[in-house]
């Protein structure tokens, strides 16, 4: 079993085709050749839960298996530490062969942002930005790295938790992500000014409220659970009102607080998966709201990417 480092994960994920796997999961999944149940969340320590998340494809289809096995604690990042710990086994399904085992954290990050980014190339009315990131963590940098990558931004702006970690954060987005970054000091401002809009924060309190623009892409990553939010619930009615909501998995009807807050019948919404089977229709110009929570088909989705770049056992 090859042994990958944060590094070597993220080396094993590059964009273009941890975006394809996760679009060639999603329809083996459509096609009855993928299983990935509810995770399992188990309490393990106040503020702290274990997170089980399995997803394997028939032999025939792959021969593959993925299991995550991370903690969160949001408290973490106070005690010099990820939010994220853990690991990403990867399997030949037939054999139970262990074949790698990935950065859980690098995994989350990188397959988190490549489906936010499979879902804009799909849905935005608006690609080309500015790009506005809500959040200065991991999930806020994988985020504008993939849109960079993917959809080709090159100016974001960013709100932290203070004017100065903006400041920081737009650095290190022009180091880490190759775009021009800087702090924006105005909400509604920034609202009127980018057509993208990512949420990447602890998910703690409401940090988008206001209007968006008409071409809108809102992607809201950080709340995946009943209680968490980030979204003012207003917003998030005027986004169903005025344009479509779309789930990244069914397991968000029934996990994702931004919608429940907002009190949106969650039932007949679409997935991103739904969305890729039908007929392509060209994005309007209504805004799109793209809410994530993360599932284990992304995790086996980053598997058969890593996997397919390392030599397996024989």
């Amino acid at each position: 079993m090859q042994l990958l480092d944060a590094a070597a994960t993220a080396a094993a994920l590059p964009w273009a085709p941890l975006t394809q796997a996760i679009a060639d999961t999603l329809a083996d999944q459509a096609a009855g050749r993928v299983q990935a149940p509810d995770r399992w969340v188990l309490p393990v320590a106040p503020g702290t839960s274990w997170f089980l998340m399995p997803a394997w494809i028939t032999p025939e289809a792959g021969d593959l298996a993925a299991i995550k096995l991370i903690t969160y604690s949001a408290q973490n990042p106070a005690r010099g530490l990820p939010a994220i710990l853990g690991d990403v086994m990867v399997m030949r399904a037939s054999t139970g062969e262990r074949l790698l085992l990935l950065d859980g954290p690098t995994v989350t990050a990188r397959r988190t942002a490549a489906a936010t980014l499979l879902a804009a190339q799909r849905l935005a009315p608006n690609t080309a930005g500015p790009l506005l990131v809500i959040g200065t963590g991991v999930q806020a940098l994988s985020h504008v790295q993939a849109l960079a990558a993917g959809l080709g931004v090159r100016e974001v702006q960013v709100i932290g938790r203070t004017p100065a970690r903006a400041v920081d954060f737009a650095a290190e987005l022009e180091r880490e992500a190759g775009v021009q970054a800087r702090a924006a000091t105005d909400l509604p401002t920034a609202l009127a000014d980018c057509p993208l809009v990512i949420t990447a924060t602890p998910a703690s309190a409401v940090v988008l409220s206001g209007q968006v623009r008409d071409d809108a892409f809102v992607a809201a990553i950080g709340a995946f659970t009943p209680q968490m939010i980030e979204l003012d619930p207003a917003l998030t009615r005027d986004l169903a009102a005025r344009g479509r909501v779309v789930l990244d998995s069914p397991a968000a009807r029934h996990e994702a607080g931004d919608l429940i807050a907002a009190g949106l019948a969650l039932d007949g919404l679409p997935t991103l998966g739904d969305v890729l089977a039908g007929p392509a229709v060209p994005p309007g110009g209504a805004p799109v709201l793209f809410k994530s929570c993360g599932a284990a088909l992304w995790d086996l989705a980053a598997a058969r990417c890593a996997a397919a770049s390392a030599p397996q056992p024989g």
